[in-house]
């Protein structure tokens, strides 16, 4: 029997209430960068809050399994970001849970959003799309003078620019009416002002009717009308009532309807299958109606026979035919007439290629879209889990909760898809691509991702703590880190201060060695450093003993004690040597002259800062052991000041 544990309640308490908060801040963020593309349709065309209300419920339904892939990466990132910097993922795991264990509960509830993902965009999803198409062009169709803006001219008619001052959106009257009508140039212009008016369409959608109430038309005559030597004559009519027939389809046309039922983003996977099976069918007939006209018209000539082809046959067997030798007989007339002949008929074979071409690339990409889109709905729902397994390790990783360090790493992780999956999209509707590699390229680059962070998260990996990252920075551009010894509240063991003070002096009388036998200040030899590296396990030994000193005596009350122990600086005991361990790399690195040059500058400055931090250290050595000396003879051991 299946038993739900309190810990799988609890993650998947936390992972829920994220995750709806995420999904509609994710839902919102698309909304938003969706409503770009159609704000032109929304601003100044006196929509009704009805209206508007469906067009923004249906690019919601539309934008949901684009959301919960996002949400499902967020919203796991930041639950286990909060598990581990409150260090409740520790306890988690030092109760000998692993991480794929706590993660259980919500690899459940994820499958189970990716198969609601494909739900939706199988079922939901292809009639939101449609509904949302058809509401664009009910709103060009049924009231077409919300196409006009208010207050700008408006070039959307053929051959006129519109200008109305006020609408009335409920009795449809367009008031302060001034229309430039073009005929043949601009000096025929026609211009019409009229008080108010009234805009409709006609039964076809084809036309504007236009009824105009008391106005003025201006127009000058036609260029041919003009007399010679007279100015330009012009006419004008004052009219009560006028009414313009104007050519405005509203951007609605055949292509449109068709490509409202030939939208493969409009279809269920079932449909999709039976649709491509259809035009498969459709252009294979089409192709070999093609195929057959070519054999009709290249290869079948009614006019000669079988007796003919095999006579000519022969005749080209036995002797040689040459066109040139034809043609150079010709006279200036009928070379005219051959060449002009065979341009027309080469042009006109073009032309039919191109246009039988244009047909089957259409037919292609249609087929494409379809294959895309069907590849697509189990592509997003995969993306669900996909997300889910980069976020939650990098969570359990990072360790930051909140929406800071969560909210970029997202952002990271979705710009990397976006970019795959974007191009690959476009490569596959070209053509360039096949459908299979261009729509899976993102999910195979991530995969890899995945699979790494969730493996390094279940070995408690540190490949994204901060604190390595900005310690291996520091250290390759040679930056010091400033030591922080701080008084402790427990001490278990007290400092052995005379043997501490023993191993200072000691340290010391090394360092002295160290200095007389090695001259720190001067430039290093370019052939030691490059070609006949030795290693140097007097410093490195040196910097332990020293560090074990330390950390003895950082169990002392003694304030003064605490302050010296501060002093001391962290030595790079092997930078001052050579540039790498290997022998090989230090020879590359003296082949390449730019690197190298670099690399001897940047140990030569280690040398003169190992310099600078011996002598510290020397100093700092006589500090504490003179202070260890008087607390001695003071009788002030483990006093605390």
């Amino acid at each position: 029997m299946l038993r739900i544990k309190k810990l799988d309640k609890f993650i998947a308490k936390q992972f829920g209430l994220l995750f709806i908060g995420t999904f509609f801040i994710c839902l919102f963020i698309l909304m938003m960068q969706f409503l770009w593309k159609y704000v032109d349709e929304l601003i100044g065309k006196g929509l009704t809050m009805d209206v508007l209300a469906q067009f923004f419920w249906y690019m919601s339904l539309m934008l949901v399994p684009q959301a919960l892939p996002l949400a499902i990466l967020l919203s796991s990132l930041i639950t286990f970001g909060n598990l581990g910097e409150s260090s409740e993922l520790t306890a988690i795991k030092a109760s000998g849970i692993s991480l794929l264990q706590a993660f259980r509960s919500l690899i459940v509830i994820v499958i189970f959003i990716s198969f609601g993902s494909f739900y939706f965009q199988n079922v939901i999803g292809p009639n939101a799309n449609m509904s949302f198409s058809r509401l664009l062009l009910s709103m060009k169709q049924k009231s077409p003078e919300l196409e006009i803006p208010e207050g700008v001219f408006y070039d959307g008619i053929p051959g006129c620019n519109l200008y109305v001052q006020k609408k009335d959106m409920q009795t449809g009257k367009l008031y302060g009416v001034m229309i430039y009508k073009m005929t043949d140039s601009y000096e025929d212009a026609a211009i019409i002002l009229a008080d108010s008016g009234m805009l409709q369409s006609t039964a076809e959608k084809k036309h504007l009717l236009l009824t105009l109430y008391s106005g003025e038309w201006f127009e000058n005559m036609k260029s041919q009308q003009m007399v010679r030597g007279t100015g330009v004559p012009y006419r004008r009519e004052t009219f009560v009532l006028k009414k313009i027939l104007l050519d405005f389809d509203s951007d609605f046309n055949v292509a449109d309807a068709g490509a409202l039922s030939n939208s493969s983003k409009s279809k269920s996977v079932a449909q999709i299958v039976h649709d491509i099976d259809s035009l498969n069918h459709v252009y294979d007939s089409v192709g070999r109606a093609f195929y057959r006209d070519a054999q009709r018209e290249y290869y079948s000539v009614p006019s000669i026979g079988k007796t003919d082809s095999l006579r000519a046959v022969k005749m080209a067997g036995t002797k040689t035919f040459s066109f040139d030798s034809v043609y150079s007989r010709l006279n200036a007339d009928k070379k005219l007439t051959a060449v002009n002949g065979a341009l027309n008929k080469v042009r006109r074979e073009m032309n039919d290629l191109d246009f039988k071409g244009m047909l089957t690339s259409d037919g292609d990409r249609l087929i494409r879209s379809h294959k895309i889109e069907a590849i697509n709905k189990y592509s997003v729902a995969l993306q669900c889990i996909l997300f889910f397994f980069i976020g939650a390790p990098l969570g359990a990783i990072i360790r930051k909760g909140g929406l800071g360090v969560p909210v970029i790493i997202s952002v990271l992780v979705f710009i990397v898809f976006f970019i795959f999956d974007n191009s690959g999209y476009r490569m596959a509707r070209a053509g360039e691509w096949t459908i299979w590699f261009g729509k899976t390229i993102s999910l195979a680059v991530l995969t890899p991702l995945a699979v790494f962070f969730t493996y390094k998260a279940n070995n408690d990996s540190v490949v994204f703590n901060i604190d390595f990252y900005r310690n291996l920075f520091m250290n390759l551009l040679g930056l010091r880190m400033k030591r922080s010894v701080y008084r402790k509240e427990v001490i278990i063991n007290d400092p052995d201060y005379a043997g501490d003070a023993e191993k200072l002096a000691h340290i010391n009388e090394e360092i002295s060695a160290y200095a007389h036998e090695h001259n720190l200040l001067m430039a290093p030899s370019v052939v030691k450093v490059f070609f006949k590296y030795s290693p140097d396990h007097v410093i490195e030994d040196i910097n332990a003993r020293m560090e074990a000193v330390i950390e003895d005596l950082s169990n002392t009350k003694d304030k003064q004690v605490l302050a010296l122990l501060n002093e001391y600086p962290y030595m790079a005991v092997k930078s001052h040597t050579r540039p790498f361990e290997h022998k090989w790399l230090n020879i590359a690195a003296a082949v390449v002259v730019p690197v190298g040059l670099f690399l001897y500058f940047r140990m030569w400055r280690f040398r003169l800062r190992l310099f600078r931090d011996l002598r510290v250290v020397k100093q700092t050595n006589d500090g504490l052991i003179d202070r260890i000396n008087e607390m001695n003879t003071g009788g002030k051991r483990n006093v605390a000041v």
